[in-house]
C-alpha cells in the first residue's frame, strides 16, 4: 500500500468516524483505492456503489478542504461512476 493510501485512510477515517452508509470507493491513480462503508475507511478495491477517480494532487486537495469534490467532478478532475447521490452524499461529508 502506497503512502498516499495510508494517509488518506487516516484522514478519512477522522472524517467518517461513524462510518459510511452505503459502499463507496475512491481510486487514486497510481496509487491504489480506498473503501468506505459501514465498519469504516481501508485500503481495498471490492465493488462499490459509487466509485470516484482522481489523481494524488486532486484527492489531497479534497482532504485538505482546498477543493471542492462537486466543483472537481464540474472540471473534470474528478470522475464518478455509479450512484451519483451516493456521490453527492460523501461529497457533503468531505466537503
Amino acid at each position: 500500500m502506497s503512502d498516499v493510501v495510508t494517509e488518506a485512510v487516516q484522514v478519512l477515517s477522522k472524517k467518517l468516524s461513524g462510518g459510511f452508509d452505503g459502499v463507496a470507493k475512491f481510486v487514486i491513480e497510481g496509487e491504489g483505492a480506498i473503501m468506505l462503508d459501514g465498519e469504516g475507511v481501508r485500503a481495498g478495491d471490492d465493488p462499490a456503489d459509487v466509485t470516484m477517480t482522481a489523481s494524488a494532487e486532486v484527492f489531497k486537495r479534497i482532504l485538505d478542504g482546498d477543493l471542492n469534490p462537486t466543483m472537481a467532478f464540474m472540471q473534470g478532475k474528478l470522475a464518478v461512476d455509479g450512484s451519483m447521490g451516493m456521490a453527492m452524499k460523501l461529497g457533503s461529508v468531505l466537503g
